[in-house]
Formats: structure tokens, sequence, C-alpha cells
């Protein structure tokens, strides 16, 4: 260089030098990108940097923008709050749009809004579906006991078999036999025969004229013959075999009357239903014969028919109990799948479980106040000189005995359930319970865990799954109820008990574990005094 050529100005400071002499270069740039540029971005034709790529949805990728313009203070602004109160671009909606705190605000109230829309249809048809459960529970059960009594042989049998034990039934059946025979027996023809034969055998007029006055003394002998003879025979064996057999040959007349068909043993005629007791009449003449009465076997043999009970409502019945014959089959089933459904379509399905087991309980208390009811009314439509009282109200509650154990199982079933939903709940009573029942099982298990006898690692499975084996117990509980043939309140506390001590086995079992060991070897904190979740 000349010595008269003026001095270069000064370039930029190269920084301080590393340790190898090496000029600093300043801060790193930042990681390369994938098209080899670092630091912010390449830059373009108008100077500006290259914000990077764009996302799928057109927004820039956040990890190659630009941080934001500096703050006063030389910090970069890290952008605007957050509704919940922290620093950021915003809050993420649908698809991972960054949306600014008015949108977010806006999305919550709708998506919200639509929440309560859905639970509110929820709650709309579980209570549709309640309602039809509570109207369909009653004659639910009617049409199942109608069906049931109608098309099991057996069953029928069974419902009418113990009235030939009755003592007043029997008493009934007694004196209806014995005025029908003594009716047929012509006593003033026997006392005249008798005063004929004394006259053409000689005897004085006086003796003669006084045969007529034996006709009271003669017709009470003979209702008191006959009336022995036939309670000897109703109070019989005998009478109970024929019984049961007339009613298990007159079963189809059975279907009849419910049917309104007028043949048969038991039968619809006008506004009254009758039994046909003519087997019966048929052996007390047949007995008579053998007694030396051969005259009896001159009695007539028409149907002879007792009248069970009367009402002017027979034919509307008989449309009801055709229509619950029809229905019997699939309206049970129809009213549990509506109860299922409820309790499955409600957002709470604890609460309706328990709303719809109240209500069902409150259902078959309804039927059995109607049962008792009706009792009343066709105890006072019966006359006395038809059927006497006792023998009403012995007949009514044979018939209808399957029909009130049936709903007393079902309200005992009912409240059971009920209670179990309650005890599940958040209620004081029910938290009180269930604490007292782990305290109790719990140190049932510590116990038996001192003792020696540990479960190990099948306990902790019953410890962790506890949930899952209470459903199974409960639900193997319910099986058995369901498969059970015409389960009755004993039966139900049975299964009950049952399911209840093998639930406290499993809570035993699950609490005797041995204390587990810390990673030192130690006993862990706890020493296997473990608490089941929830």
């Amino acid at each position: 260089m000349a010595p008269d050529e003026p001095p270069l100005p000064p370039g930029p400071d190269p920084g301080p030098e590393r340790p190898d002499g090496t000029p600093d270069p300043g801060p790193d740039p930042g990681p390369e990108r994938s098209d080899g540029s670092q630091g912010p971005g390449l830059e373009r034709s108008d100077g500006s940097q290259d914000p990077g790529p764009e996302r799928p949805d057109g927004s820039q990728d956040p990890g190659s923008q630009d941080p934001g313009p500096e703050r006063s203070d030389g910090s970069q602004d890290p952008g605007p709050e957050r509704p919940d109160g922290s620093q950021g671009p915003g809050p993420e909606g649908p698809a991972g749009k960054v949306l600014s705190a008015e949108e977010h605000a806006d999305y919550e109230r709708y998506r919200r809004a639509g929440a309560v829309r859905h639970r509110r249809a929820r709650y709309g048809v579980a209570s549709v579906l309640l309602l039809v459960t509570l109207l369909l529970s009653i004659p639910a059960v009617i049409a199942a006991w109608t069906a049931d009594t109608v098309s099991d042989t057996d069953r029928y049998v069974a419902t009418v078999a113990p009235l030939a034990s009755e003592p007043a039934v029997q008493a009934v059946v007694t004196d209806r036999l014995t005025e029908r025979v003594v009716a047929n027996v012509d006593v003033d023809a026997v006392t005249k025969a008798l005063g004929k034969a004394l006259a053409d055998a000689g005897a004085p007029p006086a003796v003669v004229d006084r045969t007529e006055a034996l006709n009271g003394p003669l017709k009470a002998a003979v209702t008191n013959v006959v009336r022995d003879i036939v309670h000897r025979v109703v109070t019989s064996d005998v009478f109970r075999e024929t019984w049961v057999d007339a009613n298990r040959r007159a079963h189809s007349a059975v279907v009849g009357m419910l049917t309104g068909d007028r043949s048969g043993a038991v039968r619809a005629e006008g506004d009254s239903i009758k039994l046909d007791v003519g087997t019966v009449i048929d052996t007390v003449k047949q007995r008579l014969v053998d007694r030396g009465f051969d005259k009896a076997s001159a009695i007539p043999a028409p149907d002879q028919q007792i009248t069970l009970f009367r009402t002017d409502k027979l034919s509307e019945a008989q449309d009801a109990l055709r229509l619950l014959d029809v229905m019997g089959a699939w309206l049970p089933v129809l009213t549990l799948a509506c109860a299922a459904l409820a309790v499955w379509t409600a957002p709470a399905h604890r609460m309706m479980l328990l709303v719809t087991a109240a209500g069902v309980a409150v259902a078959m208390i309804v039927l059995l106040v109607g049962l008792a009811v009706v009792r009343r009314v066709y105890l006072d439509s019966v006359p006395a000189s038809v059927l006497p009282t006792d023998a009403a109200a012995v007949i009514y509650d044979t018939f209808v005995r399957f029909l009130r154990d049936s709903t007393r199982t079902l309200l005992v079933v009912a409240l059971i359930t009920a209670l179990a939903a309650y005890l599940y709940g958040p209620g004081r009573v029910a938290r009180w319970v269930r604490r007292q029942a782990a305290r109790g099982t719990g140190a049932a298990g510590r116990a038996l865990g001192d003792a020696g006898l540990r479960t190990g690692t099948a306990g902790r499975w019953l410890d962790t799954h506890g949930s899952w084996t209470t459903g199974i117990v409960i639900g193997g509980g319910s099986l058995a109820l369901l498969l059970w043939n015409r389960p009755t309140v004993g039966v139900v506390v049975l299964v009950v008990c049952l399911v209840l001590l093998v639930l406290a086995v499993l809570a035993v079992l699950a609490a005797a574990v041995p204390p587990r060991t810390a990673p030192d070897g130690g006993a862990a904190a706890g020493g296997g005094d473990f608490t089941r979740p929830g």
C-alpha cells in the first residue's frame, strides 16, 4: 500500500477469541433446518426472513416462527394471556387450531350447551322408559300368573288341590250334596207305602193314619244318614284324589272359562262362574247303594254345579284375561327390557336404578292393596245363600295365592335393589355403612394375615379388582333368581345372604395380603393395609 493512501476503516469486531485462537462467531444460530439453512430461516427476495414451512392447516410452524416483538426491556413478548392466566399464543380448538381468548370462551360455551342438551335428551328418554316400566309392571305380573296358571296343568292342579282339604269347602260340599240327595228321596211315598202295607195287614186305622206323622222323623233320619256318608266321602283321601283327578281332566275347562268357553267343569254362565261336581255325586250315589239305599240309584244325574262367584263384570274380566293370556309370554320380558334401558340411558345410572326399583316396589304394594280390595268386593258380592263367607274367602285366597306370593317376592327384590343402589351412593349413611364394612373385613383380613394365612398375589389381585369381583358376584346372584323356578321370598333372602357372605369372604381375602417391601428391603409404608380405589 502506498504511503499516501488513506487507511481503511476498521471492520466489525470479530468478537473475543476462542481458546484455540479463532474468533468467536457469536451466539449459536440454532439447529440446521431440513432445507440446510440455520437460524430464523432463509432470506426472501425482499430481504425479509422466511418464517418456516406451513402446517397442513395453513398456520406457521411455531418452532421456526419469529419469537415475537421485543419488549422495552429487551425481552421477548410471550403473546396474549390465556384464559387460565398463563402466557402463550392461546388455547387450541378443534383440529389443533389456535384460538384467541374470546374464541375459546365461545367454543367452551357452545360445548357446554351441547352437553346440557345431550344430557337433557338422555334424561327425557330415560324418564319415558321409566314411566312405561311402571305402567307395565302390574299387568306384567298378572299376565305371567295368568299364563302360568292356564298353560301349566301341574300349576293349576297345585292351585286348586288344597280346596279339597279346606274344612269350610268340605262343609259346603257336604251340605249341598246332602240337600240334593235327600231332595231326590220321596219320603212321602215311603210313608204312604208303609201305611198301605199296614192296612193290608189288618192294622187298626189309627195306626195306619199315624204313618203320615213319620214323614218328619223319617226325612230327618234319611238326612242324617246321607250327611254322615257324604261327610265321610268328602273328608276321605278318595275325595281328594277324585278332586285332583277331576281338576286335572278339567284343566281345559279352566282355559275355556278364562276365554269365555261355556263347556267343561269350570264354566262361565252369564255373570257366574260355576264348578261341576257331578263326579262327586256319582261316587256318593254308589256309596248309598252299597249301604242299602237302592233308590239312590234312581237319583237323576244332571250336571251338578256350585256357583263359585257371581259378578256383572264377568265379560269385561274375560276380555282382559284373554288379552293377558296372549301377552303373558312377552309382557314381562318387555317390562324388564324397558327397566334395563331406562337405567342404561340415564346419565346417572345408579340414581335411575334406585328410582326404578323404588317405583316397582310401590307398584307391587299397589297390586297387593288391589288384591285385598278385590277380595272384599268379591266376598260382598256372593250371597250367603249361594256360598258361605268363610268358604268364599278360602276359594279366593286359594286361587290368588300364587299371584300374591309372586307380588311379595318382586316387592322384596325391588326393595333390596333400591337399598343396594343407595348404599353404593355418596350419602352419609351409605358412606358410614361402607366404612364399617371395610373396617370389619380389613380387621378380619389382618388378623388372618397375622395368623400366618396370607393370600399373596391372589389377595392383591382381589384387592385391585374389587369392583369386578363385586359385580360378578352380584350378577351371579341375580342370574340365580332369574333362573330359579318360581322363587319365593325365602329364596330371595337366601340368595342375598349368600351374595353378602361371598362378598365378605372376598374382602377378607383381599385384606389378608403380606406387607409390601420397599426397595431397600424394609416394609413399605402402609404395611399391607391397602384401601380399595373409590
